[in-house]
């Protein structure tokens, strides 16, 4: 089966970087019914960026909104899924860089069950490009 790759929408927040922030942003999405298709979190400065993926982005809006979350976004990545292969990710990076494309960051996991999946994000100037490089839906 060939890759799924497709543009997704994600927002990030700045939390305290403490015990719990992530715990509790994600409670709070879970309260509110929000299904996440990726999430990462890291620190900034003294502070903690947390990344996410909304199956559904308006859900997201709206129980951010409730939270009264200062959100940034939308802003595009690419999730890309499919077969664990030996290589897969390699020969996906391979082709933005033939491309000329930088990739800004990229997430990649094992998801069990023979299957892999990975979040990559590019510039914003670049991601028409990159979807057209990838095959993106």
């Amino acid at each position: 089966m060939a890759d799924e790759i497709r543009r997704v929408d994600y927002f990030y927040v700045q939390v305290p970087d403490q015990p719990g922030a992530g715990a509790r942003a994600l409670a709070t999405l879970r309260e509110g019914g929000v299904n996440l298709l990726g999430f990462c979190g890291f620190p900034e400065g003294r502070r903690a960026q947390l990344d996410f993926v909304p199956e559904d982005p308006t859900k997201f809006r709206q129980a951010a909104r409730k939270a009264r979350w200062k959100v940034t976004g939308p802003k595009k990545a690419f999730l890309v899924q499919g077969d664990d292969r030996v290589g897969a990710v390699a020969g996906i990076l391979g082709t933005l860089a033939a491309a000329k494309i930088n990739v800004i960051a990229t997430q990649a996991l094992c998801a069990g069950a023979g299957r892999y999946g990975v979040l990559l994000w590019v510039p914003p100037r670049d991601v028409a490009r990159a979807a057209r490089v990838l095959g993106a839906a």
